[in-house]
Protein backbone atom coordinates (compact mmCIF):
# COMPACT_ATOMS: atom_id res chain seq x y z
CA UNK A 1 0.00 0.00 0.00
CA UNK A 2 1.68 3.11 -0.68
CA UNK A 3 0.74 7.09 0.60
CA UNK A 4 1.88 10.51 -0.24
CA UNK A 5 5.28 11.40 1.01
CA UNK A 6 5.98 13.71 4.44
CA UNK A 7 7.86 16.62 3.72
CA UNK A 8 10.60 14.52 5.70
CA UNK A 9 9.99 11.95 3.08
CA UNK A 10 10.39 14.27 0.38
CA UNK A 11 14.35 15.20 1.11
CA UNK A 12 16.54 13.28 -0.74
CA UNK A 13 18.10 10.36 1.88
CA UNK A 14 21.77 10.83 2.60
CA UNK A 15 23.91 8.00 1.46
CA UNK A 16 26.37 8.14 5.02
CA UNK A 17 29.12 6.26 3.00
CA UNK A 18 29.62 8.68 0.15
CA UNK A 19 29.11 11.64 1.66
CA UNK A 20 26.66 12.64 -0.76
CA UNK A 21 22.58 12.24 -1.35
CA UNK A 22 21.48 8.97 -2.81
CA UNK A 23 19.60 8.88 -6.03
CA UNK A 24 15.92 8.69 -6.08
CA UNK A 25 12.75 8.94 -8.77
CA UNK A 26 9.21 9.55 -7.52
CA UNK A 27 5.96 9.00 -9.47
CA UNK A 28 3.21 10.78 -8.85
CA UNK A 29 -0.08 9.16 -9.07
CA UNK A 30 -2.56 9.91 -9.96
CA UNK A 31 -1.38 10.45 -13.49
CA UNK A 32 -1.86 9.67 -17.00
CA UNK A 33 -5.20 8.14 -18.36
CA UNK A 34 -8.31 9.54 -16.92
CA UNK A 35 -11.51 8.46 -17.56
CA UNK A 36 -12.49 10.23 -20.50
CA UNK A 37 -9.37 9.55 -22.65
CA UNK A 38 -9.77 5.90 -21.63
CA UNK A 39 -13.37 6.04 -22.94
CA UNK A 40 -12.04 7.89 -25.66
CA UNK A 41 -9.07 5.56 -26.85
CA UNK A 42 -11.38 2.12 -26.21
CA UNK A 43 -13.99 3.91 -28.86
CA UNK A 44 -12.03 3.73 -31.57
CA UNK A 45 -10.39 0.40 -30.57
CA UNK A 46 -14.07 -1.39 -30.24
CA UNK A 47 -15.09 0.24 -33.52
CA UNK A 48 -11.97 -1.06 -35.28
CA UNK A 49 -13.47 -4.11 -33.64
CA UNK A 50 -16.73 -4.40 -34.63
CA UNK A 51 -16.26 -2.58 -37.95
CA UNK A 52 -12.82 -3.04 -39.12
CA UNK A 53 -10.59 -0.57 -41.25
CA UNK A 54 -10.92 1.92 -41.73
CA UNK A 55 -12.47 4.21 -39.39
CA UNK A 56 -11.97 7.99 -39.81
CA UNK A 57 -11.29 10.53 -36.01
CA UNK A 58 -12.37 14.06 -36.37
CA UNK A 59 -9.11 15.43 -35.00
CA UNK A 60 -6.93 13.56 -32.52
CA UNK A 61 -8.93 11.00 -30.63
CA UNK A 62 -6.87 12.15 -27.95
CA UNK A 63 -4.10 15.04 -27.66
CA UNK A 64 -1.52 12.50 -27.20
CA UNK A 65 1.16 11.64 -30.11
CA UNK A 66 1.45 7.94 -29.67
CA UNK A 67 -1.99 7.56 -29.12
CA UNK A 68 -2.80 8.68 -32.21
CA UNK A 69 0.16 6.62 -34.35
CA UNK A 70 -0.83 3.51 -32.51
CA UNK A 71 -4.18 4.07 -33.68
CA UNK A 72 -3.42 5.00 -36.60
CA UNK A 73 -1.56 1.64 -37.40
CA UNK A 74 -4.50 -0.32 -36.61
CA UNK A 75 -6.36 0.89 -39.29
CA UNK A 76 -7.80 4.80 -37.82
CA UNK A 77 -7.89 7.80 -40.25
CA UNK A 78 -7.27 10.84 -38.57
CA UNK A 79 -8.53 13.93 -40.25
CA UNK A 80 -8.85 17.37 -39.40
CA UNK A 81 -12.59 17.96 -40.95
CA UNK A 82 -15.40 16.26 -42.40
CA UNK A 83 -14.84 16.79 -46.03
CA UNK A 84 -11.86 14.52 -46.54
CA UNK A 85 -14.53 11.36 -44.58
CA UNK A 86 -15.75 10.36 -47.82
CA UNK A 87 -19.81 9.67 -47.45
CA UNK A 88 -21.54 7.35 -45.75
CA UNK A 89 -18.18 6.33 -43.79
CA UNK A 90 -18.24 5.70 -39.93
CA UNK A 91 -16.86 8.75 -37.83
CA UNK A 92 -15.69 9.28 -34.36
CA UNK A 93 -15.71 12.82 -32.96
CA UNK A 94 -12.80 12.99 -30.28
CA UNK A 95 -13.02 13.39 -26.47
CA UNK A 96 -13.37 17.19 -26.92
CA UNK A 97 -16.38 17.63 -28.39
CA UNK A 98 -17.69 19.00 -31.43
CA UNK A 99 -20.44 21.86 -32.29
CA UNK A 100 -23.48 21.26 -33.60
CA UNK A 101 -22.79 22.54 -36.50
CA UNK A 102 -20.11 19.75 -37.04
CA UNK A 103 -23.19 16.62 -36.07
CA UNK A 104 -25.85 18.68 -38.55
CA UNK A 105 -23.09 18.70 -41.30
CA UNK A 106 -22.22 14.58 -40.80
CA UNK A 107 -25.61 13.77 -41.05
CA UNK A 108 -26.65 15.41 -44.00
CA UNK A 109 -23.82 13.83 -45.97
CA UNK A 110 -24.86 10.19 -44.54
CA UNK A 111 -21.75 9.83 -42.50
CA UNK A 112 -22.15 7.44 -39.10
CA UNK A 113 -21.16 8.61 -35.89
CA UNK A 114 -19.77 7.66 -32.56
CA UNK A 115 -19.49 10.32 -30.63
CA UNK A 116 -16.73 10.26 -27.50
CA UNK A 117 -17.06 13.64 -25.99
CA UNK A 118 -16.08 13.13 -22.94
CA UNK A 119 -19.15 13.06 -20.33
CA UNK A 120 -17.59 15.80 -18.48
CA UNK A 121 -17.09 18.06 -21.44
CA UNK A 122 -20.86 17.14 -22.38
CA UNK A 123 -21.89 18.38 -19.36
CA UNK A 124 -20.47 22.36 -20.41
CA UNK A 125 -22.32 21.83 -23.71
CA UNK A 126 -25.42 21.47 -21.96
CA UNK A 127 -24.98 24.31 -19.34
CA UNK A 128 -23.83 26.34 -22.28
CA UNK A 129 -27.31 25.60 -23.89
CA UNK A 130 -29.32 25.74 -20.13
CA UNK A 131 -27.92 29.40 -19.76
CA UNK A 132 -28.47 30.43 -23.83
CA UNK A 133 -31.94 29.33 -23.24
CA UNK A 134 -31.92 31.86 -20.11
CA UNK A 135 -30.59 34.84 -22.11
CA UNK A 136 -27.97 34.36 -19.73
CA UNK A 137 -24.26 36.14 -21.51
CA UNK A 138 -21.59 33.05 -21.08
CA UNK A 139 -18.24 33.95 -19.96
CA UNK A 140 -15.94 31.08 -21.64
CA UNK A 141 -12.53 31.07 -19.56
CA UNK A 142 -10.56 29.21 -22.60
CA UNK A 143 -7.58 28.38 -24.88
CA UNK A 144 -8.87 30.08 -28.53
CA UNK A 145 -8.39 27.85 -31.10
CA UNK A 146 -8.72 24.44 -28.78
CA UNK A 147 -11.87 21.81 -30.19
CA UNK A 148 -13.34 21.81 -26.60
CA UNK A 149 -13.81 25.76 -26.48
CA UNK A 150 -14.56 25.89 -30.05
CA UNK A 151 -17.02 22.55 -29.43
CA UNK A 152 -18.73 24.48 -26.27
CA UNK A 153 -18.64 27.78 -28.18
CA UNK A 154 -21.02 26.32 -30.79
CA UNK A 155 -23.75 25.68 -28.97
CA UNK A 156 -24.65 29.40 -28.53
CA UNK A 157 -22.15 31.31 -30.21
CA UNK A 158 -24.37 34.16 -29.95
CA UNK A 159 -24.43 33.98 -26.18
CA UNK A 160 -20.49 33.03 -25.64
CA UNK A 161 -17.72 35.42 -24.97
CA UNK A 162 -13.94 34.38 -24.79
CA UNK A 163 -11.93 34.53 -22.01
CA UNK A 164 -8.67 33.66 -22.10
CA UNK A 165 -6.57 35.53 -19.96
CA UNK A 166 -7.37 37.45 -16.47
CA UNK A 167 -6.41 40.24 -17.35
CA UNK A 168 -8.74 39.85 -20.26
CA UNK A 169 -11.71 40.83 -17.97
CA UNK A 170 -11.10 43.90 -17.56
CA UNK A 171 -12.17 45.03 -21.35
CA UNK A 172 -14.94 42.90 -21.57
CA UNK A 173 -18.54 44.19 -22.43
CA UNK A 174 -21.80 42.68 -20.97
CA UNK A 175 -25.18 43.26 -22.21
CA UNK A 176 -26.60 43.28 -18.82
CA UNK A 177 -23.96 42.92 -15.91
CA UNK A 178 -26.87 41.01 -13.45
CA UNK A 179 -27.28 38.61 -16.33
CA UNK A 180 -23.95 36.59 -16.91
CA UNK A 181 -22.35 33.57 -15.97
CA UNK A 182 -19.10 31.44 -16.23
CA UNK A 183 -17.92 28.08 -17.90
CA UNK A 184 -14.73 26.73 -18.35
CA UNK A 185 -13.01 24.04 -20.90
CA UNK A 186 -12.18 21.68 -18.73
CA UNK A 187 -8.59 20.82 -19.06
CA UNK A 188 -7.31 24.08 -17.39
CA UNK A 189 -5.07 25.31 -14.80
CA UNK A 190 -7.01 25.29 -11.50
CA UNK A 191 -5.04 28.31 -10.17
CA UNK A 192 -5.28 30.43 -13.25
CA UNK A 193 -8.98 29.35 -13.96
CA UNK A 194 -10.48 31.02 -10.34
CA UNK A 195 -8.32 33.74 -10.47
CA UNK A 196 -10.18 34.52 -13.57
CA UNK A 197 -13.24 33.49 -11.64
CA UNK A 198 -12.22 35.98 -9.02
CA UNK A 199 -11.78 38.93 -11.12
CA UNK A 200 -14.78 38.22 -13.55
CA UNK A 201 -16.56 38.28 -9.96
CA UNK A 202 -15.31 41.68 -8.75
CA UNK A 203 -16.18 42.83 -12.05
CA UNK A 204 -19.78 41.52 -12.00
CA UNK A 205 -20.91 40.53 -8.72
CA UNK A 206 -23.88 39.04 -9.40
CA UNK A 207 -21.80 36.18 -11.92
CA UNK A 208 -23.65 33.02 -12.15
CA UNK A 209 -21.69 29.71 -11.33
CA UNK A 210 -22.35 26.64 -13.41
CA UNK A 211 -23.67 24.22 -11.56
CA UNK A 212 -21.10 22.21 -10.23
CA UNK A 213 -17.26 22.71 -10.85
CA UNK A 214 -16.30 22.34 -14.56
CA UNK A 215 -12.52 21.72 -14.40
CA UNK A 216 -12.32 18.13 -14.47
CA UNK A 217 -11.15 15.65 -11.27
CA UNK A 218 -8.26 14.44 -13.84
CA UNK A 219 -6.89 18.24 -13.85
CA UNK A 220 -7.15 19.04 -10.28
CA UNK A 221 -5.75 15.52 -9.23
CA UNK A 222 -2.84 15.68 -11.57
CA UNK A 223 -1.61 19.28 -10.98
CA UNK A 224 -1.96 17.75 -6.81
CA UNK A 225 -0.03 15.63 -7.15
CA UNK A 226 3.00 16.96 -9.36
CA UNK A 227 2.71 19.79 -6.16
CA UNK A 228 3.37 17.02 -3.86
CA UNK A 229 6.53 15.60 -5.27
CA UNK A 230 7.67 18.89 -6.94
CA UNK A 231 9.39 20.79 -4.10
CA UNK A 232 11.67 17.62 -3.07
CA UNK A 233 12.92 17.41 -7.03
CA UNK A 234 15.89 18.23 -8.77
CA UNK A 235 14.49 17.46 -11.98
CA UNK A 236 10.31 16.99 -12.96
CA UNK A 237 9.89 15.11 -16.16
CA UNK A 238 6.26 15.75 -17.66
CA UNK A 239 5.07 12.88 -20.12
CA UNK A 240 2.82 14.41 -22.41
CA UNK A 241 2.24 16.06 -26.04
CA UNK A 242 3.24 19.71 -27.06
CA UNK A 243 -0.56 19.93 -27.82
CA UNK A 244 -1.54 18.55 -24.61
CA UNK A 245 -2.79 21.72 -22.55
CA UNK A 246 -2.78 19.52 -19.23
CA UNK A 247 0.54 18.15 -20.00
CA UNK A 248 2.20 21.93 -20.45
CA UNK A 249 0.52 22.96 -17.91
CA UNK A 250 1.89 20.25 -15.10
CA UNK A 251 5.40 21.52 -16.66
CA UNK A 252 4.35 25.23 -14.89
CA UNK A 253 2.57 23.75 -11.81
CA UNK A 254 5.25 21.81 -11.06
CA UNK A 255 7.95 25.00 -11.22
CA UNK A 256 5.45 26.92 -9.76
CA UNK A 257 5.73 24.41 -6.50
CA UNK A 258 9.35 24.45 -6.39
CA UNK A 259 11.06 21.84 -8.89
CA UNK A 260 14.47 23.30 -9.52
CA UNK A 261 13.75 22.59 -13.14
CA UNK A 262 11.26 20.76 -15.34
CA UNK A 263 10.10 19.60 -19.11
CA UNK A 264 7.94 17.41 -21.11
CA UNK A 265 8.84 14.95 -23.48
CA UNK A 266 6.49 12.66 -25.30
CA UNK A 267 8.50 9.51 -24.30
CA UNK A 268 11.71 8.55 -23.26
CA UNK A 269 14.02 9.08 -26.37
CA UNK A 270 14.11 13.21 -25.81
CA UNK A 271 15.53 12.86 -22.29
CA UNK A 272 18.07 15.27 -22.96
CA UNK A 273 21.01 13.36 -20.70
CA UNK A 274 22.30 16.91 -19.60
CA UNK A 275 19.34 16.99 -17.46
CA UNK A 276 20.66 14.41 -15.53
CA UNK A 277 23.93 15.95 -14.50
CA UNK A 278 23.91 17.30 -11.23
CA UNK A 279 20.25 15.31 -10.45
CA UNK A 280 19.42 13.53 -7.13
CA UNK A 281 15.99 13.52 -7.06
CA UNK A 282 13.65 12.91 -10.37
CA UNK A 283 9.78 13.58 -10.12
CA UNK A 284 8.11 12.10 -12.65
CA UNK A 285 4.16 12.79 -13.98
CA UNK A 286 2.43 12.79 -17.24
CA UNK A 287 -0.57 14.31 -18.95
CA UNK A 288 -4.48 13.18 -18.47
CA UNK A 289 -3.67 11.74 -22.18
CA UNK A 290 -0.62 9.62 -21.62
CA UNK A 291 -0.93 5.62 -21.81
CA UNK A 292 1.41 4.33 -18.94
CA UNK A 293 3.72 2.10 -21.20
CA UNK A 294 5.27 6.13 -21.98
CA UNK A 295 6.10 6.45 -18.11
CA UNK A 296 7.23 3.13 -17.47
CA UNK A 297 9.80 4.07 -20.52
CA UNK A 298 11.22 6.86 -18.73
CA UNK A 299 11.54 4.84 -15.70
CA UNK A 300 13.92 2.30 -17.74
CA UNK A 301 15.80 5.19 -19.27
CA UNK A 302 16.32 6.35 -15.83
CA UNK A 303 17.20 2.57 -14.71
CA UNK A 304 19.98 2.82 -17.31
CA UNK A 305 21.07 5.68 -15.90
CA UNK A 306 22.20 4.59 -12.38
CA UNK A 307 18.81 5.84 -10.88
CA UNK A 308 17.10 3.31 -8.18
CA UNK A 309 13.38 2.04 -8.82
CA UNK A 310 10.65 4.39 -8.17
CA UNK A 311 8.56 5.45 -5.37
CA UNK A 312 5.09 6.59 -5.63
CA UNK A 313 3.36 8.97 -3.75
CA UNK A 314 0.16 8.82 -4.20
CA UNK A 315 -2.48 11.75 -3.26
CA UNK A 316 -5.77 10.10 -4.15
CA UNK A 317 -7.50 6.78 -5.67
CA UNK A 318 -9.34 7.49 -8.67
CA UNK A 319 -12.10 4.84 -9.47
CA UNK A 320 -14.55 6.58 -11.87
CA UNK A 321 -14.93 5.21 -14.97
CA UNK A 322 -17.33 6.20 -17.76
CA UNK A 323 -19.54 3.57 -20.03
CA UNK A 324 -18.97 3.50 -23.94
CA UNK A 325 -20.95 5.43 -26.61
CA UNK A 326 -24.87 3.72 -26.97
CA UNK A 327 -23.49 3.01 -30.41
CA UNK A 328 -20.69 0.43 -29.61
CA UNK A 329 -23.02 -0.85 -26.45
CA UNK A 330 -25.88 -1.46 -29.26
CA UNK A 331 -23.39 -3.31 -31.81
CA UNK A 332 -21.98 -5.28 -28.95
CA UNK A 333 -25.73 -6.38 -27.82
CA UNK A 334 -26.19 -7.43 -31.66
CA UNK A 335 -23.66 -9.06 -32.32
CA UNK A 336 -24.54 -11.32 -28.62
CA UNK A 337 -27.75 -11.40 -30.28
Amino acid sequence: MTTPLTPDQQAAPVDQTAGAPAKRVVVAAPRGYCAGVDRAVQTVEKALDAYGSPIYVRKQIVHNKFVVETLSARGAIFVDELDEVPDGSMVIFSAHGVSPAVKADAAERGLRTIDATCPLVTKVHHEAKRFANQDVQILLIGHGGHEEVEGTAGEAPEHITLVEHPEDVDGLEVADPSRVAWLSQTTLSVDETMETVDRLRARFPQLIDPPSDDICYATQNRQSAVKEIAAGSDLVIVVGSANSSNSVRLVEVALEAGAKTAHRIDQADEIDPAWLEGVNTVGITSGASVPEVLVQGVLEYLGEQGFPPAEQARLVEENLTFALPHELRSARRAARD
